[in-house]
């Protein structure tokens, strides 16, 4: 699963190494146009509802977070 994770933010956002970063939200790496993106492309990979309570920075602010979000989720 991290690597799909890891796939996909890659391909939103091939600019920033994501296996290491932290902070993804709360240092302002990734726009609100980008987590629409990781939002559409996580519930088609995963099947999983990511509702407006699941946006919080601290779901998304590393790939540990986002997949922890989406193991709880699924």
């Amino acid at each position: 699963m991290r690597e799909t994770v890891l796939e996909i933010l890659t391909s939103i956002r091939p600019d920033v190494s994501f296996e290491d970063t932290e902070g993804l939200i709360t240092n302002g790496i990734l726009e609100s146009f980008d987590l629409v993106s990781i939002i559409s492309e996580l519930a088609d990979e995963f099947n999983v509802t990511i509702t407006t309570k699941e946006l919080v920075p601290e779901n998304f602010d590393s790939v540990n977070a986002i997949v922890a979000m989406i193991e709880r989720l699924g």
